[in-house]
């Protein structure tokens, strides 16, 4: 199965690149969610606060931080209670807030898929429920805690998946509940530990191996997501945090790093993260690179033509990374297995001490 997969995908960039599009654009095509989330039109009307609200289309997260400080209780809960997609997706927005509003946003879908996010353990720092779907999900306490990691998968997740049943510590949930425990934190709630980990489904995913997989149109939409993210958490007062990009997750990081305050940002099983070498990201972060010896990925040519292919190889000497020891990865999605080289070497990524 495994050698399938890496021959399909080979098979998928190799054909789009020499051929063009036609065959590969039809079937799996995504439609990119963009702009602010459901209900915006509603917030805008809104009087009730005596004032505007803040645009969730233009506001900084600082402004909107700003806004609510100057409110009470009573009418941050009312807020919450008439417009929870908006306040659940507003970055800068207080993070119980967004956590309680999400699980009304959640419950009102009346969707089985999505049930249990509203768990009442569950931290859900965003929830869209167009298309697909787009969660995220914090695991620890990210109000106090003293390092911040997020992790931002690749193809064929969105809210249905993001914590669906498969093998442990894959998976974006999955992924961010190995990582938390690596650091010495419980995988439920926001109890013990220092570092707090979010799991970033905040953009629209490719799905299956087409060309969505093979060109950046919406990793371009997601990294326009993912580079605002930071400044939601800067608006907190949470530390800038260290992004942990896997597969395609990783194109997405890459676009939007010059636009991030990480200090870190790690591709694992990347295809190429849209620049020649590390410096040409354009960041003042650190750039980490890890790929298992039996990953399919390493299969997958490392070529851009034309807008497909994500160009350079981020675990080549050129490409100018700090190399991730991976030597016991099992597979595409085995990088946050439990006892592996790599899941040690990203807990000491997350906490600030690697070197």
């Amino acid at each position: 199965m495994r050698r399938f997969g890496r021959t399909l995908v080979t098979a998928a960039l190799a054909v789009t690149v020499v051929g063009g599009s036609a065959g590969w654009a039809s079937g799996d095509s995504q439609a990119a969610v963009t702009g602010p989330p459901p209900g915006t039109a509603a917030w805008r009307a809104d009087t009730s606060a005596g004032r505007p609200l803040p645009d969730p289309a233009t506001a900084t997260p600082l402004e909107v931080a700003a806004f609510f400080a100057g409110l009470d209780d009573a009418a941050r809960r009312d807020l919450v209670r008439s417009h929870p997609l908006v306040v659940g997706n507003l970055d800068g927005a207080p993070l119980p807030l967004r956590y309680e509003a999400n699980r009304i946003a959640v419950t009102a879908t009346g969707e089985a898929r999505y049930a249990s996010l509203a768990a009442p353990d569950r931290q859900i720092l965003a929830f869209d429920p167009r298309g697909r779907g787009q969660v995220a999900e914090v695991f620890g306490d990210l109000e106090h805690a003293r390092h911040v990691s997020v992790i931002v998968p690749g193809s064929d997740n969105d809210a249905a998946t993001h914590d669906a049943r498969r093998k442990p510590a894959t998976g974006p949930a999955g992924m961010a509940r190995a990582l938390r425990e690596a650091t010495g934190g419980s995988t439920g709630g926001a109890t013990g530990g220092s570092t707090a980990v979010v799991a970033w489904i905040g953009y629209t995913t490719p799905v299956g191996v087409g060309l969505d997989a093979a060109d950046g149109r919406l990793a371009r939409a997601g990294a326009a997501r993912l580079a605002r993210f930071p400044a939601g958490l800067d608006a907190v007062g949470a530390p800038d945090p260290v992004l942990f990009c896997h597969s395609y997750g990783s194109v997405v990081c890459g676009l939007a790093a010059r636009h991030t305050d990480a200090t870190d940002i790690v591709a694992l099983g990347s295809p190429g993260m849209r620049a020649g070498t590390a410096a040409a990201l354009h960041t003042g972060a650190r750039v980490w690179a890890a790929r298992g010896p039996s990953d399919w990925i390493a299969d997958v040519p490392n070529v851009e033509f034309a807008g497909v292919g994500h160009g350079a190889d981020p675990t080549s000497a050129a490409f100018g990374a700090r190399r991730v020891p991976a030597a016991d990865v099992q597979g595409h999605t085995g990088y946050f297995a439990p006892g592996t080289q790599s899941l040690a070497a990203f807990a000491t990524i997350a906490e600030g001490a690697a070197r």
